[in-house]
């Protein structure tokens, strides 16, 4: 017969345990389990089986356990794991991608009726259309301001009815109205709530950008670091090229305004000085671009004439001969 183990033995278990995946995995999800059942989770197992494993536990032991190790092995990061293990949460340790375990996760939720004292996670709103209840049960309707009618015999609700706002406790009427329905309008599963990988903590929201997203950050932060150089004329590889652009306007300035001149300074003074070369030029340009369409178009013209002149010719009479 074997022998149960003490309490003291599990913790020693877990302890090594943890201390074990905390060695071997460097991607962790910390994730919220409330209102998940034994069995449900027993799914979560085993759709990550391979490259993922769930851990669950009490809060003191696995902030005891992370110490502990942090202490043997010297790596202060596991810390950051500490302050976010309040609540009823878990660990999933993973060498998958963060962003496919934690989608993979969001696939097993289960549906659950709304209990008595529980608080609504979303809006529940019961839908129009015939409920199958004998006509006795309009009281019970009307207690809860559902507008209904009578049709071949059973009750009816006629427009949507907001039930339970988020954030409300559901009330017994409400519990027992959506139970009659057989409305299960909740639905509950792991949630991820933060991501660790190699001593950095982010939030689940940082695993869905994208490559442009992140671009279009990293366009808005070099915008930014442009704008503070040039107010504040402190050089930097993003201001630079504008910082040249406009010494260069200022220098090219002072040329126009002063005898001192640079070669090209003088291209400009000598446009001031005689505009209508300038328009000239630009004359120039437009002549030799608008000649060639022009030439091409009687040509055009003459070849379609040409045809109807061979064709007279080759038939050697005409239609009054």
């Amino acid at each position: 017969m074997v022998s149960k183990r003490s309490k003291a033995d599990k913790k020693i278990a877990y302890d090594a345990k943890l201390c074990q995946l905390l060695e071997d995995y460097s991607q962790i999800l910390i994730v919220a389990a409330d209102n998940v059942g034994s069995n449900q989770l027993q799914g979560i197992r085993k759709g990550l089986r391979g490259d993922s494993i769930i851990l669950m536990g009490k809060n003191t032991m696995m902030k005891r356990s992370i110490r502990v190790h942090a202490e043997k092995t010297g790596s202060q990061a596991f810390l950051n794991l500490i302050p976010l293990l309040q609540g009823n949460v878990g660990l999933i340790f993973t060498k998958g991608d963060l962003k496919e375990v934690s989608e993979e996760v969001g696939k097993y939720k289960v549906g659950a009726p709304a209990r008595v004292g529980l608080v609504a996670p979303i809006d529940v709103v019961v839908p129009p259309g015939n409920t199958g209840l004998d006509p006795s049960q309009t009281s019970f309707f009307q207690v809860l301001n559902i507008p209904t009618k009578i049709n071949k015999g059973t009750v009816e609700i006629i427009t949507p009815v907001e039930l339970i706002k988020k954030g409300d406790k559901v009330g017994s009427s409400e519990a027992a109205l959506l139970s009659k329905l057989g409305i299960r309008p909740f639905s509950y599963g792991l949630v991820v709530l933060s991501a660790y990988d190699n001593g950095s903590v982010f939030s689940p929201e940082v695993l869905d950008l994208t490559e442009d997203d992140l671009i279009e950050k990293f366009a808005t932060g070099v915008s930014m670091v442009t704008s503070l150089s040039l107010a504040i004329s402190y050089p930097t590889l993003a201001a630079a090229p504008h910082m040249f652009i406009n010494a260069y306007k200022n220098v090219l300035a002072i040329a126009v305004a002063t005898e001192y001149s640079f070669p090209q300074a003088d291209e400009v003074k000598e446009y001031l000085k005689d505009p209508g070369k300038f328009a000239v030029a630009v004359a120039t340009v437009a002549v030799d671009t608008g000649s060639a369409p022009a030439a091409a178009a009687p040509k055009e013209e003459e070849k379609k004439e040409e045809p109807a002149e061979e064709s007279d010719d080759d038939m050697g009479f005409s239609l009054f001969d």
